[in-house]
C-alpha cells in the first residue's frame, strides 16, 4: 500500500467515475454481511501481503482487522467508515496504474469484479463493520425455522434445507424408491449392499416404520464400524507399512480394531478424541486406551541408511501437528510451520506452541514404544489357545519378575562375596557315562575314555541322536555339553545344535538356561531349548577353543536322579555342518557366573571390592548387572513362558504413544528448519492459539499442558470447531459436499456454510446428544432431504448447477474399498468376518518393480481371499491397484476427503482384473443355482435375478430385452472365457460356452456406472 497522500493517489477520472455509484449495483444482498460477503473478498485479493503475517506484511497495512484497515497512516486511511471516496483501499483496488493497482500484477491474482468493488463501497458506505471469522465464534443458538409450506418436513433438518429452497425459489425432490433408498442406506451405513432377502422383506414392508427399523437395524450392524471406520482411518492416515523408501511392514491392525469397534459401541466422539490422542497419558490406562493412542504412532519412519533420526523424529511430530489441526479444527495448520498463517490468525510462535504438546514423545524415528495385542483381541472375539488373559498373566510374571531382580542380585552378591572361588573354570563338572547311542540316520559311534562320545563318518544334514547315560551326581542343578565339529582340514570348526533335550525316566527335564561364550547373535545358544526345530544355536568359529565348543544348560528345578534314568536328545538341522564328537557332564550346583570369562571376571572382580567396602563405579555396577542377568533363572523362565506363548499367539506388537518423563525443549524453528533453532526467543510452553478459546479457561486451572489438555480443549464444550467440523464430514458423505464445502479448510479461504443454522444446529445436537455419532446419523438419514430422489432436474442445472441447496440428493461413485465390498456380495463370495491381521487378495504381479524391495504378498486362500477391502494389506509405496485406480491415497499424510476421478483404467479393472473375473464367475453359478432350468423364461428369471444382485432392482423391459440379446449374441459367439486361475464354472451341467456367456453378462453388469454409484 502506498504512503503517499491521498490526493496523489486518485489516478485517473475513471478511477473517480468507478468509486461512484452504478446502475449496475442495485443488484445484491440485501444485507452485507462481513464473514459472508467482505471476507472472501479480502482474503482472497488481500490478505496475502496485508494479513496476520507480520514478517511479510506490506506497507505497515493490516486489512483483516478493523484497527488495521482504519489505521491513520498519515492523514489518510485505508478504509474510512462511512466515506468510501475517502478509502484508498478502493482507490487502488480501481486504479488502472499497474504501480498503483490492487492486488498488483505480479502477485498474479485477477483484479476485482465490479459487482465486488460494489459490494465493498456499499459495505464501506455503511460503516465497514468487521465482524470475527464465523469459524472461531461460539455456536449459534438458531433454532430451526417455522416452514408452513414444506409438508414434507421429517424433522429439523429438512426445516432449514426448506427455508432455504423457498428463499431460492426451489422445491425439493419427491423420495426415492424403496428400492434405491434401501440401496443408498445399506451402502451409507455398511458399506455393503444389501442381499435379495433384505430388499424384499424391506419392499414388501407395508408398515410407516420400515425405514426407521431398517436404520436402526443397520446402525446396530457390526459392519457400521467397518464403514464409518474407513473415513476415520483415512483421516488417521492408517497403513500397514512404515513408509519412505524402503516401507517395511508394521503391525498397526489392532488401531484398525480398535476403531471398528468404538464406532460400533458408538463411543462419544469427546472420548473417542481423548484415548487416541492422550489414551496413554490417563490415569491407569487400560490396554484398550493404550491401543487407541496408536493414532498419532501412524506416522511414517525412514529406515535408509544414513539417515538423521532426529530430523525424521521433527518430521514425525510436524505430521502430528498438522494432523491434529486438520482432523478436530478443520485448519490449515502446517501453513504456520515457516512462517505465521497468511490468511488465518495462526502465528509462528503459535504453531510452535502446538508443536510442543507433541515433541515429547519416546519414539526417535523408530518403532518407539509398542504392546502386544492377540488376533481377535480387541474386538472380544480371540483364536482358539492363547487367550488375552492368560499372556496377560504371562506379561504380568516377567514384569512382576523384573521387579523383584534387585532382591535376587543382592542375595546373588552375597552368595558371591561368600564362595571363594567363583570363575568358570571352578564349576564341578562331573562326566556322565554313556550307556547307549542311537542316532536316526544309523550313524555309528564309539566312547572314547575321556567319555566323548566319537560319531563316524557318513553325516547327514538331518539327524538326531538319542543318548543314555548313567547319573554322575544323585542331585543335578546344570548339564554341560562340549562339542568338537567334523569340521574338514584347513576350515573353522562350525556345526548346528536345533535342539537339546534332557530326559529323567523318559520325562522332559525343564531347562531354564542356555549359556555360553560362544555364540552369534543370530543364533544365540537360547534357540538349543526354544522347542523350535527351525532355530538352532550356531557357535561363532574363531570363538572356539582348540577346536572346541561348550554350552551349560541351567535346569529351571534341580533334579533329583536317584534310582532314575537319564536322557539327552540332540537334534540336528544343518546343511553342512556337523557334530563330530561330544562330551557331556553335569554339576550338582548350578553356576554363579556365566561361562564367558570376560564377563565372569569383570562381575567376580567388583563383588570382591564391594565385599571390602569400596564404592563401586558405573562400569563396575554394570558387570556385575550383566552378569546375573545371563544366570538369573527366574527371568529366564518368566521370559521363556512369555516367548513360548508369543509364538504360539502371534500376536502384533503396536506402535503405541509414550511422553518423556521430563518434556524436551521446544524451540521455534526459523522457516520451520529444525536446524535452525531460535535460541534467542527461548523455549515455548505448549499452547493453543489466541484465536481460539484459551487451553485453560481460569487461572485456577495448574494442569501442565500436555497432550491430554490438549485433547479435553478439543472437545470442551466452549470450542467453536471440532463440533462443526466432525457434523460437516459426516454430512460430506451422505450428500458428496460438506454445508462447508471446503471442509479442510474453515479458515478465511475456506467456504462459508451453505446453511450456517443448519450446520450449527448439528453441532449443537451432537454434543447435546452426548457426542453420538450415531444419534447424528440417524438425524440425517431420517431426514426427507437425505432420502430425496437424485434424478437430474433442467430446473436445478439453471438455478443450482451444483446442488449446494439440496433440492435433491446427489449421486457419489463408491470409494476404492466399497467397489471390491459391494462386488464379492453380489457374487455371493464376501466373507464377513470381523478384524484381524491384513490379507492378501490376488493383485497382477509385477506390483512391486518400482519399490525400492519386492514386498511379501503370499496370495490369500480360503475365506481369507474374499474379506473386505478395509483389511487388505496396505504398503504406503505401492498399495493393491484396486485402491489406487479407484483414488485411495497414500497415506502418507492424513486424508479428510478423497477425490473421485473418472478414468478408462477403472472401466478395465472392473472387466478384466483377475478377482472381478472370479467374482463375476460365481455370480453366474449363483444364478444358475437359482433358476437351474433351461429355456427363456429361466434366461430372463437369471437376468432379472443378475439385475437384483448388482442393482438392487428389477430390469426395466428394454434392458431385459437388450440383456436377453447380449446373452444370445455371447452364445453364438463362442467365445470362450480368458486365461484365469478360476476354472469355468459348472453351471447345471451346461456347456463352457454357456458359462461364458453368464460371466460376460454379470462382468457387463459389474462395468456399469450404476453398479459402482450410490444413488
Amino acid at each position: 500500500m502506498s504512503t503517499r497522500p491521498l490526493t496523489i493517489c486518485i489516478g485517473s477520472l475513471s478511477g473517480l467515475f468507478l468509486l461512484a455509484p452504478q446502475p449496475s449495483e442495485a443488484a445484491g444482498p440485501d444485507k452485507i454481511r462481513f464473514n459472508e460477503h467482505i471476507r472472501p473478498l479480502l482474503s482472497n485479493a488481500c490478505f496475502q501481503c496485508h494479513g496476520p503475517d507480520d514478517k511479510k506484511r506490506d506497507g505497515d497495512l493490516r486489512l483483516d482487522t478493523r484497527e488495521g484497515a482504519s489505521k491513520d497512516l498519515g492523514g489518510y486511511a485505508a478504509i474510512v467508515p462511512g466515506h468510501p471516496e475517502k478509502s484508498v483501499l478502493l482507490e487502488r483496488i480501481v486504479s488502472h496504474d499497474k504501480d498503483e493497482v490492487m492486488p498488483p500484477p505480479k502477485s498474479k491474482k485477477p483484479r476485482l469484479a465490479q459487482k465486488d468493488v460494489a459490494m465493498l463501497r456499499r459495505w464501506i458506505e455503511e460503516g465497514a463493520q468487521y465482524s470475527g471469522h464465523w469459524a472461531f465464534q461460539p455456536l449459534s443458538e438458531e433454532a430451526p425455522p417455522e416452514v408452513l409450506s414444506a409438508p414434507w418436513a421429517r424433522n429439523a433438518v429438512d426445516r432449514f434445507i426448506s427455508a432455504r429452497l423457498a428463499a431460492e425459489g426451489l422445491t425439493p425432490s419427491p423420495e426415492a424408491p424403496k428400492t434405491v433408498l434401501l440401496r443408498r442406506l445399506c451402502l451409507d451405513l455398511t458399506g455393503i449392499p444389501p442381499t435379495l432377502e433384505e430388499t424384499a422383506a424391506f419392499v414388501s414392508d407395508p408398515l410407516p416404520d420400515a425405514y426407521d427399523r431398517a436404520v436402526e437395524r443397520l446402525l446396530a450392524s457390526p459392519h457400521y464400524g467397518e464403514r464409518w471406520g474407513r473415513h476415520w482411518l483415512d483421516q488417521a492416515r492408517y497403513a500397514d507399512s512404515n513408509g519412505y523408501s524402503v516401507d517395511a511392514q508394521r503391525d498397526m491392525w489392532p488401531f484398525r480394531d480398535w476403531v471398528v469397534r468404538a464406532l460400533n459401541e458408538d463411543m462419544p466422539f469427546d472420548r473417542f478424541t481423548i484415548e487416541q490422542l492422550a489414551g496413554d497419558l490417563l490415569p491407569s490406562p487400560s490396554k484398550s486406551q493404550l491401543i487407541a493412542s496408536a493414532f498419532h504412532r501412524n506416522t511414517m519412519i525412514n529406515q535408509e541408511g544414513g539417515t538423521n533420526a532426529e530430523q525424521f523424529r521433527n518430521e514425525a511430530v510436524v505430521d502430528r501437528v498438522n494432523t491434529t489441526g486438520a482432523v478436530w479444527l478443520g485448519l490449515t495448520v502446517g501453513c504456520a510451520q515457516c512462517h505465521t498463517h497468511k490468511y488465518d490468525p495462526i502465528t509462528h510462535q503459535e504453531y510452535f506452541k502446538l508443536f510442543a504438546f507433541f515433541n515429547s514423545s519416546t519414539d526417535v524415528n523408530n518403532t518407539g514404544q509398542t504392546i502386544d495385542v492377540l488376533p481377535g483381541e480387541v474386538l472380544g472375539h480371540p483364536k482358539a489357545g492363547v487367550t488375552p488373559a492368560r499372556y496377560a498373566t504371562a506379561l504380568a510374571k516377567v514384569a512382576n519378575t523384573k521387579r523383584e531382580s534387585a532382591a535376587r542380585q543382592k542375595a546373588w552378591i552375597q552368595r558371591l562375596q561368600n564362595t571363594p572361588q567363583n570363575t568358570p573354570q571352578s564349576v564341578q563338572w562331573h562326566t556322565a557315562p554313556v550307556l547307549s547311542m542311537v542316532a536316526e540316520s544309523g550313524r555309528d559311534h564309539a566312547v572314547e575314555e575321556d567319555g566323548f562320545v566319537r560319531l563316524s563318518a557318513g553325516a547327514k544334514p538331518k539327524d538326531a541322536f538319542l543318548v543314555t547315560l548313567s547319573a554322575p551326581l544323585e542331585r543335578v542343578e546344570a548339564v554341560r555339553l562340549r562339542v568338537a565339529p567334523d569340521a574338514p582340514k584347513g576350515k573353522q570348526p562350525a556345526f548346528t545344535l536345533s535342539e537339546f533335550e534332557l530326559l529323567a525316566d523318559g520325562i522332559p527335564v525343564p531347562l531354564a538356561l542356555a549359556l555360553t561364550a560362544n555364540e552369534t547373535p543370530k543364533n544365540p545358544a537360547k534357540a538349543s531349548i526354544d522347542g523350535d526345530s527351525l532355530t538352532a544355536w550356531v557357535p561363532d568359529p574363531a570363538s572356539a577353543k582348540k577346536g572346541e565348543f561348550e554350552v551349560w544348560f541351567l535346569l529351571a528345578q534341580p533334579l533329583e536322579l536317584k534310582n532314575r534314568s537319564l536322557t539327552v536328545r540332540l537334534r540336528q538341522n544343518s546343511g553342512a555342518a556337523f557334530l563330530g564328537k561330544f562330551h557331556i557332564s553335569a554339576s550338582e550346583n548350578a553356576p554363579l557366573l556365566p561361562p564367558d570369562n570376560a564377563v565372569a571376571n569383570s562381575a567376580s572382580e567388583a563383588a570382591k571390592r564391594a565385599a571390602q567396602g569400596a564404592k563401586l563405579t558405573g562400569p563396575e555396577s554394570s558387570a556385575l548387572g550383566k552378569a546375573f542377568a545371563l544366570i538369573d533363572i527366574p527371568q529366564a523362565l518368566a521370559d521363556s513362558e512369555l516367548e513360548s506363548l508369543r509364538k504360539s499367539a502371534n500376536p502384533a506388537n503396536l506402535l503405541i504413544m509414550k511422553d518423556q518423563p521430563q518434556p524436551r525443549p521446544t524451540l521455534l524453528h526459523l522457516r520451520g528448519d529444525y536446524l535452525s533453532p531460535d535460541e534467542k526467543l527461548g523455549p515455548l510452553e505448549p499452547d493453543t492459539p489466541k484465536a481460539l478459546p484459551s487451553l485453560f479457561p481460569t487461572q485456577s486451572e495448574n494442569t501442565f499442558p500436555n497432550r491430554l489438555a490438549l485433547a479435553r480443549w478439543l472437545v470442551r464444550a466452549d470450542n467453536p470447531l471440532t463440533a462443526r467440523v466432525t457434523v460437516n464430514r459426516v454430512w460430506m458423505h451422505y450428500f458428496g459436499l460438506g454445508l462447508v464445502e471446503t471442509e479442510n479448510d474453515f479458515g478465511t479461504q475456506g467456504t462459508t456454510p451453505s446453511h450456517p443454522g443448519l450446520l450449527d444446529w448439528l453441532a449443537r445436537e451432537f454434543m447435546r446428544n452426548a457426542w453420538s455419532l450415531k444419534q447424528l446419523h440417524r438425524t440425517i438419514v431420517l431426514s426427507a432431504t437425505y432420502r430425496q430422489s437424485s434424478n437430474y432436474r433442467p430446473d436445478l442445472a439453471e438455478k443450482d448447477p451444483r446442488n449446494l441447496w439440496l433440492a435433491r440428493q446427489n449421486r457419489i461413485r463408491f470409494d476404492a474399498e466399497i467397489v471390491r465390498d459391494a462386488a464379492l456380495q453380489a457374487s455371493g463370495l464376501l466373507d464377513k468376518t470381523l478384524g484381524g491381521p491384513p490379507v492378501y487378495p490376488p493383485q497382477p504381479e509385477g506390483v512391486y518393480s518400482f519399490t525400492q524391495s519386492a514386498k511379501p504378498w503370499k496370495t490369500s486362500e480360503g475365506a481369507d481371499r474374499y474379506r473386505r477391502a478395509l483389511y487388505t494389506m496396505f504398503y504406503r509405496s505401492a498399495q493393491h491397484p484396486l485402491t489406487s485406480t479407484f483414488d485411495a491415497p497414500n497415506f502418507s499424510a492424513s486424508c479428510t476427503r478423497r477425490l473421485r476421478s473418472n478414468t478408462p483404467l477403472q472401466a478395465l479393472m472392473l472387466a478384466n482384473d483377475e478377482t472381478f473375473f472370479e467374482m463375476a464367475q460365481a455370480a453366474a453359478k449363483l444364478l444358475w443355482k437359482d433358476f437351474p432350468a433351461a429355456g427363456p423364461q429361466a434366461d430372463s428369471d437369471r437376468i432379472t435375478r443378475a439385475f437384483e444382485r448388482f442393482l438392487t432392482r428389477k430390469p426395466e423391459p428394454a434392458e431385459l430385452e437388450k440383456s436377453l440379446g447380449f446373452l444370445n449374441q455371447a452364445r453364438l459367439s463362442g467365445a470362450e472365457l480368458p486365461n484365469s486361475p478360476s476354472p469355468v464354472p459348472s453351471l447345471n451341467g451346461q456347456s463352457p460356452q454357456e458359462a461364458a456367456a453368464w460371466t460376460a453378462l454379470a462382468r457387463g453388469l459389474m462395468n456399469t456406472d450404476e453398479f459402482i454409484t450410490r444413488e
